[in-house]
């Protein structure tokens, strides 16, 4: 007979207590089949520890000339007797009944009357069986070969509407599941990899973003610390004022009694309106708290899905970033009006700009250089002009010498002369264009093959992609954020100092800046127009000439 509970001696009954409750820190991956990645059906061990579903083994055994572990690769002389692990399967059953993941009840397509709970559905059959009727995929040869998989409603999400195939592959150029006959007809030429690779790497890239995600919710509740934190220290300050306040009036109170009144007033309120400010950043943030954490929510269910068509489809959106605000700078401050505050940025912003361009009249003036192109260095495809002035990039590939100096790869043309000590400076109009790279490189830069734009592969340059999505070219790139387009970009070179400077001419703004460098070679300017993106960035990059005044 079974002892109850209350017969149990303490060690049993504290071990019982912990194996319940140990449930609540299982997770999915404890539980999933390394063959089907599905949790566990039916679960059998093998004789060297490992864990499957018995559908899964049964089928890996029969159809390989030798019976080995398909995780570690054990090899079993002989075959072992299979049997269900009841204990494994309790574990896995109650798991699958709490887990918050678990889906609801699918019912079988083949049962007539009451119809019971599926086990799995076929991709080839496009139907879902419970476990007596999926007995003949188990037992059948031809039927073992079918593709099976978890029971889902929408089955027909999981074939191919085109040719009545299971839906195993994910065309990468085309964003979409495709079957195996679509890999003979419109994808034949695409890059198409199977759905759980694909599957997989999405889930990894989640997994990033949800950590992201995290990080944003904890920056936000940091933030409502510290603003909770600073109205009841600017709290404790305004008490601490009035009680001062009183204390000095109260021997003069008669004759100044309406000027305390006033003053109280003014502190109040000058407190109060923190307070509203206070409460409506904090609201802000617990919106987008909710926000984030819903998307978190999302994240982590998709994360750990099997099913791979609908993580597919959820990717585009999930990974996307949410409008949230910069609460970097953003604080409530007791001390000083909004009106004192932005008078004082907006006369340190007119001192900066007026610092910032007469840097640049300076550079210009001073240091400006004349910069002429050098064919014998430019890609086949670039056209210049007589005057070595502009280039841009052609249909047709030229015949030209294949000259040592020349780049045969990426459409790139340096400047005729090199600088090895000095400051110099000069400007490239970069107008109508949508892709572009300004700035420099150094002498032995590689001009076969391939190309990286970074500071250790010879390159310190700027760069524009896809008509607004600005980068310094460093490794790894550093994204900019730009007020405006810049239409004429000024490049500044301090060999000594190791510095190369970019500037928005027209702005009259700083873009970027690479400091503390190494230079030990020539310094020769650097151009690429890039090439035409479905007929746009045709325009050319244009060498300004400087005007120099007296």
């Amino acid at each position: 007979m079974a002892e109850s509970s209350s017969q149990l001696p303490p060690e049993k009954k504290r071990r019982r207590t912990v194996a319940h409750d140990s449930s609540s820190f299982l997770s999915e991956e404890q539980f999933v089949c390394s063959v089907c990645l599905d949790v566990l059906a039916d679960p059998v061990s093998t004789p060297c520890g490992h864990n499957f579903c018995r559908t899964c083994l049964t089928h890996c055994w029969d159809n390989t000339p030798r019976c080995l572990c398909p995780l570690c690769n054990e090899i079993f002389t002989k075959r072992p007797e299979l049997k269900i692990n009841t204990t494994l399967r309790e574990v896995v059953d109650h798991f699958k009944k709490k887990s918050s993941l678990d889906k609801p009840d699918v019912l079988c397509d083949a049962c007539t009357g009451v119809k019971s709970k599926a086990e799995k559905s076929c991709l080839d059959c496009g139907l879902t069986y419970c476990k007596s009727h999926l007995d003949p995929h188990n037992n059948v040869p031809k039927l073992k070969k079918h593709k099976l998989l978890n029971p889902v409603k929408n089955l027909e999400d999981y074939i191919c509407q085109k040719h009545e195939r299971p839906l195993e592959l994910f065309c990468r150029k085309d964003k979409m599941c495709v079957c195996q006959f679509c890999t003979e007809g419109e994808h034949k030429t695409h890059n198409t990899v199977p759905l759980e690779d694909e599957s997989r790497e999405k889930r990894t890239q989640l997994g990033k973003t949800q950590s992201e995600v995290q990080q944003m919710i904890q920056e936000r509740l940091k933030k409502i610390k510290d603003i909770r934190h600073s109205v009841e220290l600017g709290k404790t300050n305004t008490e601490k004022e009035i009680a001062d306040s009183v204390e000095v009036f109260g021997s003069l109170m008669c004759s100044i009694t309406r000027n305390q009144a006033e003053l109280l007033q003014v502190m109040e309120e000058k407190q109060k309106a923190a307070e509203r400010q206070a409460e409506g950043l904090i609201k802000d943030l617990e919106q987008e708290i909710t926000d984030l954490k819903r998307r978190d929510t999302e994240l982590e269910q998709l994360s750990h899905t099997e099913d791979h068509i609908h993580l597919l489809q959820m990717y585009p959106a999930l990974s996307s970033p949410l409008h949230t605000k910069n609460w970097t700078d953003i604080s409530t401050d007791t001390d000083l009006s909004i009106k004192t505050a932005s008078t004082v940025l907006s006369q340190l912003q007119k001192n900066l700009n007026k610092k910032l361009n007469l840097t640049i009249n300076i550079k210009s003036q001073q240091y400006s250089v004349d910069v002429t192109l050098d064919p014998d260095t430019a890609h086949p495809r670039l056209i210049l002009c007589n005057d070595g002035k502009q280039v841009s990039y052609g249909d047709a590939k030229q015949n030209l010498p294949d000259h040592p100096k020349r780049f045969d790869r990426c459409p790139v043309v340096l400047g005729k002369e090199g600088f090895s000590s000095g400051k110099f400076y000069y400007e490239v109009q970069v107008k109508g264009k949508t892709h572009w790279d300004v700035g420099v490189a150094r002498e032995s830069v590689n001009r076969k093959g391939q190309i990286t734009l970074s500071p250790q592969d010879g390159c310190w340059t700027v760069c524009l992609r896809n008509g607004n999505d600005y980068k310094a070219c460093d490794a790894p790139s550093i994204p900019l954020t730009l007020k405006e387009k810049p239409q004429t970009v000024g490049v500044f070179v301090d060999y000594e100092e190791g510095l190369v400077s970019f500037y928005d001419v027209e702005a009259r703004s700083h873009i970027y800046s690479f400091t503390g460098q190494s230079f030990t070679e020539k310094l020769y300017p650097y151009f690429s127009p890039f090439t035409s993106v479905k007929g746009t960035n045709s325009a050319p990059l244009i060498i300004s000439h400087i005007f120099k005044t007296e």
